[in-house]
């Protein structure tokens, strides 16, 4: 009998302390999840990908009948919510609810933009920081600026707009089989030893499901640098490019991630996967090519003075690069100029700025096999746009009425790569012109391919563009870089090309 007691005894002891232990982990774990660090997550070599935004709510694509099902082929997966539910299994099945709010809330705040990039509204939320005022950089749709809405407010140099809503709903995530339906609270981690399905996909081992800004949830996956890359290269240069090409595109893009992860702070990760950020899709296939430039130029950035750059980049300059400052409403860096992209006998051909419509016409016009990218479809581009066009694109953006008509299109403002850096465009109201500057050009008029064109009127309601390039123009050229690999240059030359006076350092991971 007392051998018994003994070993019930010590039988006892030990689910208590599993139990109390197993409480305790969980506590820790949610509050961890809870104050995840973003810095941190970089200094240890990771990003947080916002891979689907949105979820829950009318503008999620993702999830099928308001469901999200986490699968994987082998192993368990694991789910650990912040409000101290673990849950282990084969498959994990989230819905998402929506859940009246007892005490509905008033939500008001002013609201500018939007802003046709991060960078132009990171300018404008600088702008009223020095004024006092408290920002937010957000994306709800387009990238905004709010600041707290109160009785009394000044008048503002840009326009804004008061945005108030009754937050009567909130979209609420449960874990759902069939013997449970428990309610969840973000973050939620969700991670396996193994490749995890989501809807199907394949993705990777590690994710968070965490509530965003605008009452909706966001998928995010935790990736090493280098995995995040093997998703990036393929999208954004293509895996078939030169090798020097791909290390090129691996340091910018590993430089580029770095300097602007910061992009969604107030939504809790670092970066998104559309062209707002670095396009980004799992690999579905190893490519051996992109994995050598990846781990062949591992953890090295390109820096000025000791810090990251902001390492732009596009798809083809037309043959001239343009400055961060005429792209737009930032500051230019001395790093990223305007240059010629080619030979360099065309130094001598043509010399910058480019300032005048007739000048701009004798270069778009000039041999294009001199420059490095001329193979891109876009190198050289005419496009005839009509006033109805014109108008229909104003209208849209709820820039003129429905019953004004455009009458002119002129540039009054170029930069020193010749690009448009604003653009008028009068209308049959009196004294009503509307002034387009730098990137919210194309942001507008959405079927313009670059910004460095020059406008030819055919008729009271017909112009011709002719231009050249696809993107903003600024930093590396992706067109660029592939030809000048296949003509034998090293991507440390490329790279030194596109951004002066830089250097290439390796960075320190701290889990290494």
């Amino acid at each position: 009998m007392k051998i018994k007691f003994t070993f019930l005894n010590l039988f006892l002891v030990c689910i208590s302390f599993l139990i109390i232990n197993n409480k305790f982990s969980s506590n820790v774990f949610a509050e961890e999840l809870l104050n995840i660090e973003l810095n941190k997550e970089i200094e240890k070599g990771k990003f947080l990908i916002g891979l689907k935004q949105y979820l829950g709510g009318k503008n999620d694509s993702f999830s099928k009948r308001k469901n999200i099902i986490f699968v994987t082929d082998e192993g368990f997966l694991n789910l650990i919510s912040s409000n101290g539910i673990k849950h282990k299994s084969k498959q994990i099945k989230i819905t998402w609810v929506d859940e009246p709010i007892k005490n509905p809330q008033l939500l008001e705040r002013i609201v500018f933009g939007p802003f046709a990039s991060y960078e132009s509204a990171k300018k404008q939320s600088k702008k009223l920081n020095e004024k006092g005022f408290e920002t937010t950089v957000a994306y709800p749709k387009n990238w905004e600026v709010w600041i707290p809405f109160q009785e009394e407010l000044p008048e503002f140099e840009s326009e804004n707009k008061i945005f108030r809503k009754i937050k009567n709903i909130q979209i609420t995530p449960f874990l759902k089989n069939e013997y449970s339906f428990i309610k969840l609270k973000g973050p939620i981690h969700i991670y396996s030893d193994e490749k995890i399905k989501i809807n199907d996909v394949n993705f990777g081992k590690s994710f968070y499901l965490i509530q965003d800004s605008y009452g909706t949830w966001t998928l995010v996956q935790k990736i090493e640098f280098d995995d995040y890359l093997e998703g990036v290269l393929p999208h954004e240069i293509g895996p078939s490019s030169p090798l020097e090409a791909l290390k090129a595109q691996a340091v910018i893009a590993r430089t580029w991630g770095i300097f602007n992860s910061d992009r969604f702070n107030m939504d809790k990760y670092h970066l998104c996967v559309s062209t707002q950020c670095q396009v980004y899709k799992p690999p579905k296939i190893k490519n051996k090519y992109v994995q050598k430039a990846i781990k062949s130029t591992s953890n090295l950035i390109l820096t000025y003075r000791n810090q990251p750059i902001n390492a732009f980049y596009h798809g083809s300059n037309g043959g001239l690069s343009a400055t961060a400052g005429e792209s737009w409403q930032i500051q230019n860096y001395s790093y990223l100029k305007s240059i010629i992209d080619g030979s360099k006998s065309l130094k001598n051909i043509f010399k910058l700025p480019i300032a005048s419509e007739s000048d701009l016409n004798n270069f778009l016009g000039f041999n294009k096999e001199k420059f490095y990218g001329s193979n891109h479809s876009l190198f050289r581009w005419n496009k005839k746009i009509s006033s109805l066009q014109i108008k229909e694109n104003l209208v849209k953006n709820k820039l003129i009425n429905i019953n004004d008509n455009v009458l002119e299109l002129n540039s009054i403002e170029r930069g020193a790569s010749g690009r448009v850096t604003k653009l008028e465009i009068q209308t049959n109201k009196v004294n009503k012109s509307i002034i387009l500057i730098k990137d919210d050009i194309r942001r507008v008029l959405s079927f313009i391919p670059s910004n460095l064109f020059t406008i030819n009127k055919l008729n009271d309601d017909l112009w011709l563009l002719r231009g050249g390039g696809f993107g903003h123009g600024v930093g590396l050229s992706q067109s660029g870089a592939i030809e000048m690999a296949k003509l034998g240059f090293s991507y440390e030359e490329i790279l030194n090309h596109y951004y002066r006076d830089t250097k290439l350092k390796k960075i320190k991971i701290l889990s290494q």
